[in-house]
């Protein structure tokens, strides 16, 4: 199951949906509040995780949980508190724990573009919700906690991996994918090497 980042949808993921139904994996990517088939609804925490948790239910056995970015967050936080209903999680573009002064000073800043763009007709807004609701989450926090295999996968030009190795410390066994010449958008900028992470760790699961 796929999860998008922030200011996308769910077609981020044409590449990976099409390469996992060809090896006959059922694959759902979804649109989260403020997004896609969404963008009327406002962004929220818990509206991210009961999105999530309608998905997860329409697979017959626990998926793998995908994320990129704002998706990877909210992947973790949702396998943070079903850990039963997921067999594991991908976390890509999303090392870094958000807190402190560069999240105050991105919020600022982004509330200033987004009384700019609401003038224009934008879409910022979504940017300052999905910072709001994510204030005072701390991945690392549900990395210490979760016993689910984990993998991390970031593009090496990605500015959001500054954090992987208090990641890899935090859940030990988890496993790190750097994408050499990719940026943040890792699953487009090398759908190739993605996906192989992705079929490895299907393949993973399966044989346990």
């Amino acid at each position: 199951m796929l999860v998008h980042g922030t200011r996308t949808s769910s077609a981020i993921w044409t590449h990976q949906v099409d390469a996992l139904e060809r090896s006959g994996h059922p694959t759902l990517a979804l649109d989260l509040p403020g997004h896609g088939t969404r963008s009327d609804e406002r962004f929220s925490l818990d509206g991210a995780l009961a999105a999530i948790d309608d998905a997860v239910d329409s697979f017959a056995v626990p998926p793998l949980l995908v994320g990129l970015s704002l998706g990877g967050y909210t992947s973790l936080a949702y396998a943070g508190r079903h850990p039963a209903k997921v067999a594991g999680v991908v976390l890509a573009g999303c090392s870094t724990e958000i807190k402190g002064k560069p999240l105050h000073t991105y919020r600022r800043l982004s509330g200033f573009v987004a009384g700019i763009a609401r003038a224009g007709g934008g879409t910022w807004h979504v940017v300052t919700d999905m910072l709001a609701a994510l204030a005072g989450y701390s991945p690392l926090a549900d990395l210490r906690r979760t016993r689910l295999p984990v993998w991390l996968v970031n593009g090496s030009r990605d500015p959001l991996r500054i954090d992987e190795r208090r990641y890899l410390a935090a859940r030990p066994g988890a496993r790190l994918t750097v994408v050499p010449g990719a940026g943040h958008d890792v699953n487009s900028h090398a759908p190739v090497a993605f996906n192989r992470v992705l079929l490895d760790a299907l393949h993973e699961l399966r044989a346990a």
